[in-house]
This record gives C-alpha cells, sequence and structure tokens, in this order.
C-alpha cells in the first residue's frame, strides 16, 4: 500500500513523539498502551500533527485517534 505526502508524514511525527522507529509501528498498535503516549506527548503529538499536516485537528477527531492506524487514516482522508 502506497502511503500518500500526509501519511507519511504523519508515520514521521508518530515515530519521532513515540522515540520508535517508523518501520517498527503498525497500524494496530495503539498509542497509550503500545506507543507510552501520555497526555504531556498526546498534546506534542497533536501540535506537529497539525504543523506538518497543515490543518486543525479538531478535540473530537484527536480523541477518535487511539492506534497508529486511526492516526494514519485522519492524515490520508487530508489527501
Amino acid at each position: 500500500m502506497a502511503m500518500s505526502e500526509k501519511t507519511d508524514k504523519a508515520l514521521q511525527v508518530l515515530a519521532r513523539v513515540s522515540d520508535k522507529d517508523g518501520a517498527g509501528l503498525t497500524p494496530e498498535m495503539e498509542l497509550v498502551a503500545d506507543l507510552a503516549i501520555d497526555s504531556p506527548k498526546a498534546l506534542e503529538l497533536l501540535v506537529e500533527l497539525e504543523e506538518v499536516l497543515e490543518v486543525e485537528i479538531s478535540d473530537e477527531d484527536a480523541a477518535r485517534m487511539e492506534t497508529v492506524a486511526d492516526v494514519l487514516a485522519y492524515a490520508g482522508r487530508l489527501g
């Protein structure tokens, strides 16, 4: 599956914020349980995603992002 530029950028942000290798991230990984994204890191992730994706992410959309797949699906909908 080819990733769009936005999903690729989102994956890079996820890897950086979670201190994980992007190649090791799988869609089913949970942000909290598997990547240890706590509240401060969640805010950092949200801010960085907004910057690289050039969008404002609503609180409702942010709350729905529980897995790597959720983040990538959101980015994928942007183009």
